[in-house]
């Protein structure tokens, strides 16, 4: 008895000591990432990265309805850059950034007035496609990469996006925002956890850049 009591007492003893060493662990990770001034958390590999451009000396508050035009399609998927046109409507308008004018409107004016994606738009198209949508401003992106990534029998969704706020009028671009996200985690990948969803992660990354219009 003695002896069952003694090597139960060492088996305790190693679960406490691994418990330590990983939560040692856990600390270092965490201050790894708060001392690397990246967006970087515990269940995260990689930083995430957004840059964000808005022109100085511009008050943003005149701008009040926006269209977002078809965006550019730089991947191999068809059907990415519909599905994130719709994705950032959505967003605007449920962060109340700006009101939205219905695709169905753009797409109709769009095919009127004889203009498509091949279309080299200039500032008194973009001039006369404002007046006709009554808007102050447009949304416009290119989905650069949108898909799965493997790391050996790992696989995860990521994205890289790019969209722009051009006012009406002058075809200045008022706002630029570049950013790449991946739904990688080490946990995930020592647990054998399922990836963030592809879905999820596009409305994450575009609601961080939306969220970086000064309003």
């Amino acid at each position: 008895m003695e002896y069952q009591r003694d090597s139960q007492r060492k088996i305790l003893a190693c679960f406490r000591q691994i418990r330590i060493a990983a939560v040692i662990a856990l600390v270092a990770l965490l201050m790894y990432g708060c001392g690397s001034g990246s967006y970087f958390t515990a269940f995260e590999s990689q930083p995430r990265n957004v840059a964000t451009f808005v022109r100085q000396d511009t008050d943003l508050g005149y701008v009040t309805k926006v269209a977002v035009l078809p965006f550019e399609n730089g991947t191999q998927d068809e059907f990415a850059p519909q599905r994130v046109r719709d994705l950032v409507m959505t967003q605007i308008l449920s962060m109340g950034i700006f009101d939205v004018v219905d695709k169905g409107i753009v797409d109709s004016t769009l095919r009127e007035m004889a203009i498509d994606k091949t279309m080299r738009i200039n500032t008194p198209i973009l001039k006369r496609l404002g007046q006709r949508l009554g808007v102050q401003a447009f949304i416009y992106g290119v989905v650069e990469n949108i898909g799965a990534n493997r790391t050996g029998a790992f696989s995860y969704p990521e994205v890289s996006l790019t969209m722009k706020l051009i006012d009406a009028e002058t075809s200045m671009v008022l706002w630029q925002s570049s950013a790449h996200k991946n739904g990688y985690s080490l946990w995930d990948r020592l647990f054998g956890l399922d990836p963030q969803d592809g879905f999820q992660l596009t409305l994450d990354l575009t609601q961080e850049m939306l969220l970086t219009i000064p309003k």
